[in-house]
Order: C-alpha cells, then sequence, then structure tokens
C-alpha cells in the first residue's frame, strides 16, 4: 500500500492569515483542493495538522483522510513530517508515502496516481514539470525511519539524496505551484 501525507500544519505567516481557509475561484478552500488531488489515488491520506484545528478536522471528516495533530508545527516543518511519517510507519504494508503540501492546490489526482505508482520501484521518486522538480514527492519505505528525527526546517528536501530520485516528468504545471502569499493566490486564479 502507498500512503499519501500532506503537510499542513504551517503559519502561513507570510500570507497573512490562514491561508489553508482562502477560497479559489472553484468555491474550494485551498486546502480541500491540496487534499482532494490525493483522495481516491493511494491508500489512506494523512493530514498533518496543528493541534486542535478545527478547520482541518472538518474537513479530515469530510474527505475521509486521517487528521494527524503536532504539538510540535510552530518548531518547524520537520516536526511536521516526522509526525506525518510516525503515522506512515504505523500503516500495516506501506510500501511508500506520496509526500504532498496543503498549499498546492493545483496538483491533479493522476500526478498524485502517477507519483505512487514509480514508489512501487523502491526509490525516491522526483516530479518535474519543464525541467523543474517539484511536489507530491514519492518516498519508498525504507528511507522514512531516517526522517522520524526531524526538526526545525529540515524537510525531506534537505534530508534526502534527491540526485538517486527516479525524475519523473509530468505534465502537470500544479506541482510547482505554491501557495505563499494573496498574490500568489490571486496568480493561481
Amino acid at each position: 500500500m502507498i500512503a499519501g501525507l500532506v503537510l499542513a500544519a504551517g503559519s502561513g505567516s507570510r500570507f497573512g492569515s490562514d491561508k489553508r481557509q482562502a477560497l479559489l475561484p472553484d468555491g474550494r478552500s485551498l486546502l480541500e483542493a491540496s487534499v482532494g488531488a490525493f483522495i481516491g489515488q493511494v491508500g489512506e491520506v494523512g493530514l498533518v495538522l496543528p493541534e486542535d484545528d478545527a478547520f482541518g478536522l472538518a474537513l479530515c471528516e469530510q474527505l475521509g483522510a486521517r487528521p494527524l495533530p503536532c504539538a510540535l508545527n510552530r518548531a518547524g516543518m520537520g516536526h511536521s513530517l516526522a509526525c506525518g511519517v510516525a503515522w506512515a510507519l504505523s500503516l500495516p504494508d506501506c510500501r511508500g508515502v506520496v509526500l504532498g503540501l496543503g498549499d498546492m492546490p493545483g496538483v491533479r489526482p493522476h500526478t498524485v496516481s502517477q507519483v505512487a505508482a514509480a514508489l512501487w520501484q523502491g526509490r525516491l521518486v522526483l516530479p518535474c514539470h519543464d525541467g523543474s522538480p517539484g511536489h507530491p514527492r514519492g518516498l519508498p519505505a525504507a528511507c522514512l525511519p531516517g526522517l522520524l528525527d526531524l526538526s526545525g526546517d529540515i524537510g525531506a528536501r534537505d534530508a534526502l539524496d534527491w540526485s538517486q530520485a527516479l525524475r519523473l516528468d509530468l505534465d502537470d504545471p500544479g506541482i510547482l505551484l505554491d501557495i505563499d502569499t494573496a498574490d500568489d493566490l490571486q496568480r493561481a486564479g
């Protein structure tokens, strides 16, 4: 089984408010669109959230994702990733994780399924569009235990050797579009 893991526990300080709740032109929230691409494309989906996050919990209920509250989310993405990896390692027969970010609403569902399929080769999977690497990335089960002790702002991009990854060339510009500011949201629309 390949799991999906979406990180959405950051503060989003550059956006000025909870960007996860910002509405896209189609009426979905930024987070709903980001997580929605994973639903039905992988075995299970976990969503790393801040503790006591009513919005995130309601979205998990709506989409059928597993909420993964992270007590140390304010201390950096490394803690959020370690929290999600611990969940993935608890899943029976988990062969890998498709790792996405909660501020990337343009990723297509087919992209998630392509990264998941490539993970069966047992290598890191690096999706690319026009030669540029993006997300979601594929993490084989063998590399997950090494991510349990991440902290601060060290994420999978820094902790793993992506030069050895299987490069997956995709026709999906959404893998390069993350929303950090209100201007980014306007350009995405």
